[in-house]
């Protein structure tokens, strides 16, 4: 069993997702099934390229689709939060990972896909780890090989994207 957690949008962020999915929902079906039937006009299925790159299409859509709708399902919009120091979804956060500085997103890729920052998720181990944490503080997570990393808070600000 999967546990879900929210994700925290912008406005903007949820409403261009929305659109995405009105589309593939919408049109984009209309698109791939309209695909799938010129290919299949075409003959023999069993060596179509056309076809089966048009059902690919179709699953990487349909799985597009699923992806969308428990994300908005899920999502939680608004502002940035507070400019409380605490990590939460949102906030960006400067620490020191492993002896290296780094600074990341906590959140969810698709509210910045266009943005040149890293962004971790609040279930991905680093991200469960600092959740609730503030500036000053340690915590450690385990690597999927089991290692512990060390990580120090410097600083915790609201996206402003």
């Amino acid at each position: 069993m999967t546990q879900t957690s929210a994700t925290w949008l912008t406005q903007d962020a949820y409403n261009r997702l929305k659109g995405e999915l009105e589309y593939l929902t919408g049109r984009g079906r209309q698109e791939i099934a309209e695909k799938i039937d010129a290919a299949r006009q075409e003959g023999d299925l069993k060596e179509n390229g056309g076809y089966h790159a048009a059902r690919e299409e179709q699953a990487k859509q349909e799985a597009r689709i699923h992806q969308l709708t428990e994300l908005l399902r899920n999502a939680q919009v608004g502002e940035a939060p507070a400019d409380d120091g605490v990590v939460e979804s949102g906030m960006v956060v400067t620490c020191t990972i492993a002896g290296k500085k780094r600074t990341f997103l906590l959140g969810s890729r698709e509210g910045a896909p266009d943005l040149d920052i890293d962004v971790y998720s609040e279930s991905s181990p680093l991200g469960s780890a600092l959740v609730g944490k503030r500036a000053g503080d340690t915590a450690t997570y385990e690597t999927p090989n089991g290692a512990q990393i060390e990580v120090k808070i410097k600083e915790v600000k609201p996206f402003r994207g």
